[in-house]
């Protein structure tokens, strides 16, 4: 029995050490990192003498970081922010903040503030970029190779492994996406003071700029960044990280896809649960079983996430009860909830979704004796949510649910937009078109961009140009025919074989040039990136193309699919989803 006893012990300790090595493992990301640190944009370089800013109708030279910053706003003179009010507002404002006081007595008005001579000197600096002779943009080449072999690497567990962002952004104006509250603002230059260097302790600590010195030098090894600081606009972390096509990179993305497939497995018992919940007595589960439907449903981000409480973006957690109206009936529909207000980086989130009849009596079983600006889940957090969602399945919240709805998505919209005899631009169309069919469910819109009109305009008279040489095409095929009828011959009819050639080549550019005409109008306000890159399996790409027999070129860029390397190696066609 003593025996036994010990043995039993042993197995307990065992069993513990184990345990122990394990989570060691699952948290230690490498053993050894070392690298050069980041690279730091070059200092200001002043404006030639001849150059100048003019206050109210008066030359005045300004002290060299008043004049940088209004540079930044020069710049952007042509651009539509400059002529928001929001934007001005916060420039002004912030570039006040850094005037000496003598700019500041004299400097009051926006409005009479001229920065037309700075802007044409950058137009003119612009074109002559562009205007380089093939010398001087190979030393531009050459020095760019050189940063990013000085730079671009670091060695992590002895190996070379390319590094994401090495070069430190710039100063500038704060743009946002939306209607920002913050456009306009101040992006101050990132000094070595404010930089945290990560490396190993057994490695060559990076050298900061002369003069300078870093804010700190760690050594975790439980995180994959080699250096961070705190952005001034909204106070978050912002981090140099390992390319998206390093191993370890590779290796999170397949975990956060393997995840959501994991979904699918729960996926009904999870869609079960949340129907009895709408019929709970108690409010709190009521609330919670509308708000997971809405996040299945609608692939809604979580909320309560944000840090920046000056830009007023909501999840569905902290919707409030104005940003739903309910209408019994609308558009010969029953049950619809019309949703209105600002996602993530102030994008409008609008949408008028038929819901289920249960789900309707509880939303106004929650709006009722509220105000507008009262929450609409005012007894649940994101924090719970997530919990319960971890409860059903370990691993999931509702980022999973949006990875796994946007991936669903994609495989049925390919799978029924993709047949036989179908030529690789029309596949490359439906693509694009299941593509976009997971964008509008994820709210992911852009502004159409500002060259869109021109090169609609290029393209139509593209496709203007190549009807009128079918038609050509066709009058000589019709004259061929004639003479090949009249006077039969080997060469009337290699001729005539000549021609109708040309006629089907002629025919087949055409449909090629108005496939992109319908693609590119269909694209003029939906961005497709965020989700390829962010919620889509890449798995159900490579295998599509590998089925399909389309390039995985079209669909992937050179960068894309270094990201991706891990699944192109690893899937074949009858993969899904």
């Amino acid at each position: 029995i003593l025996l036994l006893l010990l043995l039993l012990l042993l197995l307990l300790l065992l069993l513990l050490l184990f345990g122990r090595v394990r989570k060691s493992s699952d948290t230690q990301k490498w053993s050894s990192l070392e690298h050069k640190g980041p690279y730091f944009p070059p200092e200001y370089e002043p404006l030639p003498d001849n150059i100048c800013f003019n206050y109210d109708g008066q030359p005045v030279k300004l002290s060299p970081v008043t004049e940088e910053i209004a540079t930044f706003y020069a710049k952007m003179l042509d651009h539509e922010y400059t002529s928001k009010e929001v934007f001005q507002n916060n420039f002004f404002c912030d570039w006040r903040e850094e005037m000496t006081k003598e700019e500041r007595k004299l400097i009051k008005t926006l409005s009479k503030c001229d920065f037309s001579q700075i802007h044409k000197y950058f137009v003119e600096k612009s074109e002559e970029r562009k205007n380089m002779t093939k010398e001087e943009k190979q030393v531009l080449k050459e020095e760019a190779s050189r940063l990013m072999e000085e730079y671009g690497y670091c060695l992590l567990d002895g190996h070379r492994e390319k590094i994401g962002n090495f070069k430190l952004e710039p100063p500038g104006l704060f743009r946002g996406r939306g209607e920002h509250p913050k456009m306009g603002k101040l992006k101050k230059r990132i000094q070595p003071e404010d930089v945290t260097i990560n490396c190993s302790q057994d490695s060559k600590i990076p050298a900061p700029p002369a003069g300078h010195r870093w804010k700190r030098v760690q050594h975790d090894n439980t995180v994959t960044w080699l250096a961070s600081w705190l952005e001034n606009i909204h106070g978050r972390p912002k981090y140099i990280m390992l390319n998206p096509s390093s191993k370890l990179k590779g290796e999170k993305d397949w975990q956060k896809y393997e995840t959501a497939r994991r979904l699918k497995m729960k996926v009904d018992s999870i869609r079960k649960q949340y129907r009895r919940d709408w019929t709970s007595r108690e409010m709190k589960i009521r609330q919670r079983g509308v708000a997971i439907y809405f996040i299945d449903k609608l692939a809604l981000r979580a909320g309560n996430e944000k840090d920046d409480e000056s830009a007023d973006t909501v999840g569905c957690c902290s919707l409030r009860v104005e940003h739903i109206t309910l209408h019994r009936r609308l558009d010969a529909q029953e049950h619809v909830v019309e949703f209105d207000f600002l996602g993530k980086d102030s994008i409008r989130y609008y949408n008028k979704v038929p819901v289920e009849k249960q789900v309707f009596k509880n939303l106004k079983l929650f709006i009722k004796h509220k105000d507008p600006e009262d929450d609409l889940f005012d007894r649940i957090t994101t924090v719970k949510l997530n919990k319960t969602l971890n409860e059903s399945m370990p691993g999931l919240t509702a980022k999973v649910f949006r990875t796994f709805n946007a991936s669903t998505t994609l495989q049925d919209q390919l799978n029924k937009l993709t047949t036989g005899g179908m030529t690789v631009e029309e596949k490359i169309l439906s693509y694009n078109r299941a593509n976009r069919a997971v964008a509008i469910l994820c709210n992911h819109q852009r502004a159409a961009p500002k060259t869109f009109e021109r090169s609609m305009q290029l393209l139509q008279e593209k496709i203007q140009k190549k009807k009128e040489q079918i038609e050509e095409a066709k009058k000589e095929l019709k004259e061929a025919k004639k003479a090949h009828k009249d006077a039969p011959s080997d060469k009337s009819k290699k001729l005539l074989e000549k021609k109708e050639k040309a006629v089907q080549r002629l025919g087949e550019q055409l449909k090629k040039l108005q496939l992109q005409e319908t693609d590119r109008e269909e694209n003029k306000v939906i961005a497709l990136g965020t989700s390829k890159l962010n919620y889509l399996d890449p798995r159900i790409s490579v295998a599509w193309c590998k089925k399909h027999q389309v390039p995985i070129e079209k669909i992937y860029n050179k960068t894309q699919r270094d990201k991706f390397a891990w699944a192109i190696d690893m899937t074949d066609e009858n993969f899904q989803f």
